[in-house]
């Protein structure tokens, strides 16, 4: 999740993405996503199970932002919000 102008980043992990990404656009959840209005999905993985995601998770939350951001551009250049077209499914 990030805010409007791309300046934060939020890592998190669910079994509900829609539902959790919901949550963060209207400011419920997380403390950290609530304030600083991290409220656009602009990355996601998908794992079978909890315990992958979590350990990937914890990688990532120690990873510097340039290489986050060289991993988001690499599915999503252009930064966009792609809740609109996850929620459809």
């Amino acid at each position: 999740m990030s805010n409007r102008h791309r300046t934060v980043y939020y890592i998190g992990v669910t079994a509900g993405l829609i539902a959790r990404a919901s949550q963060h656009r209207h400011g419920e959840g997380y403390t950290f996503a609530k304030k600083y209005r991290c409220t656009n999905l602009i990355y996601y993985e998908a794992y079978g199970r909890i315990e992958e995601a979590i350990d990937r998770e914890k990688v990532l939350k120690k990873w510097r932002r340039s290489w986050k951001d060289e991993l988001i551009k690499k599915k999503n250049p252009a930064l966009r919000d792609l809740y609109p077209e996850v929620a459809k499914h």
